[in-house]
């Protein structure tokens, strides 16, 4: 069948490599020509991917509607700030039916909104679903095992979606925890930028251990107030992504914390990584959220002050483990 995957950062070409090699005929679009003339001459996508070479069966083009045209499945992979012009760019061109699995994580800062609610507002027609889950780009491309979950209001929708994503080294599950499975997949981000500047101020294993469990909670916490069902959090969009944001230098938010925690400021961290770190525009959404909902979520707060009011993350940290005394699972 004819995929188009709108967006060639890592992500995006990561899973059109995926769906090449199922004998796919997937159509991968780039946002600027120079970036299409470069993957069609080089084969290769050597700013996010580099040694991993494209399959013949991707054809890379700047053209939205020959992308989209007859296309079965549309992917999109733009980043959370791009994420409503693209959706406005990509609208006249999807039918009413038309099935749009969103892969990236992230929320949108000045709505509140998950990006499949963004894509719902600008693109009505379209029936919209979710992957997520714990699966570097690096590791994918390289057909490394790797498993996620598909989310969606209707669950045939899912279930045909995880047909056409599933392959021997990718195992996809279902879920209809749309919600759930956003929250999960966004909210991680801000909590592996605390996880790498506790690895950036030279703490240890306990610390980080501590992070990503109190963190685990506050997610699952404000989850809960918007909707989501808890057991999703304990699942692959939440604790298992969770884990690998969290642990691995392949995450581009561990790997900017660890700057911000060895005292670079955040634009120096942004240039040095080089790369959009969702963690920093989810911090935003997730401290508004926790206001707007009622929920206590003293981990982002502090990545919030961090990150906006200039606080040093020691005295964060300090903050932290100083709060009023509290009693597990409440």
């Amino acid at each position: 069948m004819k995929i188009a995957v709108i967006g060639s950062g890592g992500w995006g070409t990561a899973v059109a490599m995926l769906l090449a090699s199922k004998g796919n005929a997937v159509y991968l679009w780039s946002w600027i020509q120079e970036e299409t003339n470069r993957l069609n001459r080089d084969r290769e996508n050597r700013e996010f991917l580099p040694g991993v070479m494209l399959s013949d069966n991707i054809i890379c083009t700047h053209d939205m509607g020959i992308c989209t045209e007859g296309a079965e499945l549309i992917i999109t992979a733009a980043p959370s700030p791009a994420t409503r012009s693209t959706a406005k760019q990509l609208a006249g061109f999807v039918k009413k039916g038309q099935k749009i699995l969103n892969i990236s994580k992230g929320l949108e800062e000045k709505t509140l909104l998950r990006l499949s609610q963004v894509y719902k507002e600008e693109i009505p027609q379209a029936v919209i679903s979710v992957m997520s889950g714990p699966s570097h780009a690096e590791e994918v491309s390289r057909n490394l095992p790797t498993t996620n979950v598909v989310a969606s209001e209707d669950m045939q929708t899912a279930q045909c979606i995880q047909d056409i994503m599933m392959k021997d080294t990718f195992r996809v599950y279902t879920s209809d925890d749309m919600v759930g499975v956003e929250l999960g997949g966004s909210l991680k981000n801000v909590i592996a930028l605390c996880a790498g500047i506790s690895d950036g101020l030279g703490y240890g294993d306990n610390t980080k251990a501590a992070l990503m469990t109190r963190g685990l909670a506050e997610i699952t916490r404000l989850g809960i107030k918007m909707g989501a069902r808890p057991e999703t959090f304990m699942g692959l969009s939440g604790v298992g992504d969770l884990i690998v944001t969290c642990t691995s230098m392949h995450s581009r938010n561990r790997r900017a914390g660890i700057l911000l925690g060895k005292g670079k400021s955040l634009e120096d961290t942004l240039n040095e990584v080089h790369m959009v770190v969702e963690g920093v525009n989810t911090a935003v959404a997730a401290y508004k959220l926790a206001e707007k909902y009622g929920v206590e979520m003293p981990i982002v707060n502090e990545a919030y002050n961090i990150l906006y009011n200039g606080k040093d993350p020691k005295e964060a940290v300090f903050s932290l483990m100083t709060r009023k005394r509290g009693c597990e699972g409440k």
